[in-house]
């Protein structure tokens, strides 16, 4: 789950490592024949090419040529998918254009992202490192009845290698490179008899970062995490097969940078407010302040999970348990000053415990292939938001805001200078989600060309939920104004100004500030509520020839209900249902070696919950906050895979979205009603792979990949978010193009290998966002992506 920052890199590759073509998935076939992944997407295993489903496979071997650690580091590469994972422990995940940008536990991702069939949530615990990891399948659409939890807007499952009971393995591979970078994964794969096996990896990033402070020298945005993978394997007979396995990882890291954009005057001068974009700095090469007292982003999780198939002659039967937990926190920069009267930081803290049970059944003979389950899930999840400040900013704001600096006219009409205290705010969230499903999805075999699925889910979730916000912690200054209280300075404030101003003073110095929620401030504020759902799933499918098949498919997603965690104490979100119709085509023309898979969809999708930034008190910081809107879109995928010749490999891959607003009023009160949503239209991957034979004895293999984003749709609200802007120095949301190079050689033994890889070969640099939290007090700061890195691997296996 790194936040892994390109750099230089040298690297010894030990893992048997397997390699992305970035678009469709590197298919292994025999020479000549038509390319056969087995997936297991509709739970059951079978060839990509015959799921009737908008499906992408994602090798080892593919990650292995991006030199990607996890699945942001395969953001671009995958149409249609976007990761944002520039704060490991609250990512991002988007399919179609449907996510879900909120972190607050209230809320529930319309993306499902499995491992191994256990479903991993939006937080803290979604975005691991890739450790012994076979392959991902990226499913789009509904998976309601295919998954133990809804996906509504589809779903990401990634598959780890199982413990091998015939065959030895001891592998390894490292990478350094630029910025400090040093990788490290091994494997460790040892039969223990015929019947029972072990399987050990370990992987661990480090990395310096490529950006500096440049007050304190301080290095910035480097990576530091490692995590280890146990399994086991027993097959007491052929009956029955038994994986049980443990992971664990630690991620400790200095949080995501703050870039300020303002260029800032010589202190005690304050930076001038509104702020005027027209002079914003640009972020790829200003000078970075970040002052942020514990500033860190880090996680320790721990994962167990218990796998049991036994057939049972009528049908096959599989047992998952999983047990996960995690605590996470992400103490980040949220001004990018330097200065202590525009101090402004903030904290994600989570602790996380999940427990998980699936009981599965299959069956299929000359008529129909089905497959039933019932699952589980219960979740216990605590939350902790928090701001922290000092009392020179509330001085700041209120002299922007009011024109009336109150802890410098409080020094100079009592004498008492309570300037250089610090103030913290807190939110404080538990939720204790439940949910069951029952689901069915049967592929009836109608005649040998023609199949009819029909599939149907039943949820029950209930989810408790309570909000907490104490008064502020800000011991200095209530140590002060009980000295003004028996001073009787607000005595005197009354009889000049009167009663009102007295009261207001006091509440100003003894009141929440900046996270203002009423209602639960005096004891946490509980809600229980509880939804429940049909979803049905019908897809027809024809094979045309042997090679080539067409497909028709109608499913409804569905996502519970939610809280809003920081704001509105007490609302709630009504459950996310989409509609999704997709017609597709795919085929294999064999003697032109040539894959060709294509898909045209629409859907309506109701009650998107989504995070925006409000401005909904006095303070001037604007806080986060859920609205839910509908949205609707069409759109179209296409992939494609030609052997152009025996040692060249040629892919695309790309997504056609026309995403935009039904009746949608912000909450700023812009309507939004028929404007694009903000995604981009257009997603392209495409690459080259190209093998040399004998090159010294052994194999050169080159990979050449390149990911193309076109520019972001921006509405009327877009300026607001950071997410769309036009600067004299820089544009956020514009097109962007990345390319990335592999070059490896494998020694004449395949025992070991050396690899040189670059990422961002044209040192293409963007800038992904301005976030302007901190806009009141005459600061914003942005975010830009990394710049061109090189690394070389070594690898062995034996």
């Amino acid at each position: 789950m790194t936040f892994r920052k390109h750099s230089i890199a040298i690297g010894i590759s030990m893992i048997g490592s397997t390699a992305l073509s970035l678009a469709p998935p590197a298919m292994a076939a025999e020479e000549g024949g038509e390319a056969a992944i087995t997936v297991t997407a509709q739970s059951r295993s079978q060839s990509a090419q015959s799921v009737p489903i908008p499906l992408q496979v994602v090798t080892s071997e593919q990650m292995d040529k991006l030199g990607a650690n996890n699945l942001g580091e395969v953001n671009g590469y995958i149409p249609g998918l976007t990761v944002d994972a520039g704060q490991p422990t609250q990512p991002n995940f988007t399919l179609r254009g449907l996510g879900a940008s909120d972190f607050g536990i209230g809320t529930d991702s319309p993306v499902g992202v499995y491992v191994d069939g256990v479903y991993t949530g939006k937080t803290g615990g979604s975005l691991m490192n890739f450790n012994d990891v076979q392959r991902i399948e990226v499913l789009k659409g509904p998976q309601g009845t295919l998954f133990g939890r809804n996906s509504a807007a589809g779903a990401i499952s990634i598959v780890n290698n199982e413990p091998d009971t015939v065959t030895p393995i001891y592998s390894g591979r490292v990478r350094l490179g630029e910025y400090g970078e040093r990788n490290v994964d091994v494997l460790l794969n040892q039969p223990i008899n015929e019947q029972m096996a072990l399987r050990f990896s370990a992987v661990s990033q480090r990395s310096d970062g490529w950006l500096s402070d440049a007050a304190t020298g301080e290095k910035l945005n480097g990576t530091k995490n490692w995590g280890t993978r146990l399994a086991f394997r027993w097959e007491p007979s052929l009956r029955a097969k038994l994986n049980v396995s443990w992971e664990h990882e630690e991620l400790d890291q200095k949080a995501r940078p703050a870039i300020g954009l303002v260029a800032l005057p010589d202190t005690p001068a304050l930076p001038p407010v509104p702020v005027d974009t027209a002079n914003y700095l640009d972020p790829r090469t200003a000078p970075v302040y970040n002052d942020a007292v514990g500033n860190r982003e880090g996680r320790i999780f721990d994962g167990l999970t218990a796998r049991l198939d036994v057939p049972l002659g009528w049908a096959d039967f599989r047992s998952t348990t999983a047990y996960r937990r995690f605590h996470s926190i992400n103490h980040e920069d949220n001004d990018g000053t330097n200065r202590q009267y525009t101090y402004l930081d903030t904290a994600n803290i989570e602790r996380n415990r999940s427990w998980q049970q699936e009981f599965r059944f299959s069956g299929k003979d000359e008529r129909i292939d089905w497959v039933a389950g019932l699952s589980f899930f219960h979740e216990n999840a605590k939350q902790n938001s928090q701001v922290n400040t000092y009392t020179d900013t509330l001085d700041t704001l209120s002299f922007n805001m009011a024109g009336l600096p109150i802890y410098s006219t409080i020094a100079q009409l009592s004498g008492l200078d309570l300037l250089g205290n610090t103030w913290q705010e807190n939110m404080y969230n538990e939720a204790r989600n439940r949910a069951q499903a029952i689901y069915g999805d049967v592929i009836w075999h109608l005649s040998p060309a023609w199949n009819l699925t029909t599939g149907l889910r039943f949820t029950r979730d209930k989810k408790e939920f309570s909000w907490y916000q104490p008064l502020r912690n800000a011991a200095a200054v209530d140590a002060g104004v009980a000295g003004l209280s028996q001073a009787g300075f607000f005595e005197q404030v009354a009889q000049m100004m009167g009663q009102d101003v007295a009261n207001q003073l006091q509440g100003f110095l003894s009141q929440n500030q900046l996270l203002t929620s009423p209602g639960a401030s005096g004891a946490p504020l509980t809600a229980s509520n509880s939804w429940t759902d049909w979803s049905p799933r019908l897809v027809l499918d024809y094979k045309l020839a042997p090679d080539h098949m067409v497909y028709a498919s109608l499913a409804k997603g569905y996502q519970a209900g939610g809280y809003n965690a920081l704001q509105q104490v007490g609302s709630k979100f009504d459950p996310e249902t989409v509609r999704n119709v997709e017609f597709g085509i795919k085929s294999y023309f064999r003697d032109a070696k040539l894959l060709l898979n294509a898909s045209v969809f629409a859907y309506r999708f109701t009650n998107l919950q989504q995070l925006s930034l409000v401005n909904i008190n006095s303070s001037g910081v604007p806080q986060y906050q859920v609205t839910t809107s509908d949205q609707k879109a069409e759109g179209l995928d296409l992939e494609a895979r030609w052997q152009a010749a025996r040692s060249l490999q040629l892919t695309l891959a790309s997504e056609y979205l026309n995403q935009r607003y039904g009746s949608y009023t912000s909450s700023a009160g812009t309507n939004l009603s028929g404007q694009p949503v903000g995604n981009p239209k257009w997603t392209v991957a495409v690459g080259a792979d190209y093998t040399w034979s004998d090159v010294f004895g052994g194999k050169l293999m080159g990979s050449l990949q390149n990911a193309y984003t076109s520019a972001h749709r921006c509405n009327a609200d877009s300026q607001a978010q950071g997410s769309c802007l036009q600067t004299n120095r820089f544009t956020v949301g514009a097109a962007t193009n990345r390319t990335d190079l592999r070059l490896r050689w494998d020694a004449p033994s395949r025992r070991w290998n050396v690899a040189l890889l670059v990422n961002n070969l044209f040192d293409r640099r963007y800038v992904t966002g301005v976030y302007n939290i901190a806009q009141a007090l005459g600061s914003t700061y942005g975010a830009v992506t990394s710049p061109r890195t090189t690394a070389i691997e070594f690898g062995i296996s034996m």
